[in-house]
């Protein structure tokens, strides 16, 4: 950014409840409920905005994204149409799961918006060894496969559980 402090957003993405700090790029305005494709861990992916922060907020943060572009009407669809292949993916997995007869528990499936590949996320109170089903998986799919062991508190968060306090992940 140009010699000025730089706007910073709060974002929430869309599949896993996880909130981003990202940075408004120049070019384009954003508003609060706006839909934005960002980048995360996983790799791009639809979030929409929560709203604006003072950027002595974002000093806490360790890292600050920058929104890439305002979702556009193909980047909505294509997330839909990812959302309906995810449900069909998830029962996949989770007989396979059952027929490889290990001990985790499949929370959720995601699609990467512009990328082919899936996300599939479990829990499970040890390590699991699950190179065989990683296999199996590609062999139905024929795309990257990435299984990711998450905890408890994970697993509300991106189900959409209540905290004790009444207010949502």
């Amino acid at each position: 950014m140009s010699g000025q402090a730089a706007i910073l957003y709060l974002v929430k993405v869309l599949h896993c409840s996880e909130t981003e700090l990202c940075a408004q790029p120049e070019g384009f305005p954003v508003h609060k409920g706006d839909l934005v494709v960002i980048p995360t861990k996983y790799g791009k992916d639809l979030g929409r905005i929560i709203g604006e922060i003072r950027s002595q907020d974002g000093e806490e943060w360790s890292e600050i994204r920058e929104i890439l572009r305002p979702a556009n009407e193909q980047d909505i669809q294509h997330y839909e149409e990812n959302r309906i292949k995810e449900k069909e993916a998830f029962e996949i997995c989770k007989k396979k799961i059952e027929k490889h007869r290990l001990d985790m528990k499949l929370v959720t499936t995601h699609y990467i918006l512009d990328e082919p590949k899936i996300l599939f996320f479990f829990t499970a109170d040890a390590r699991v060894d699950f190179r065989q089903l990683v296999k199996d998986l590609v062999s139905v799919f024929r795309t990257r496969i990435e299984l990711r062991q998450i905890g408890v508190r994970d697993e509300s968060r991106v189900l959409g559980g209540l905290g004790v306090c009444g207010r949502t992940y």
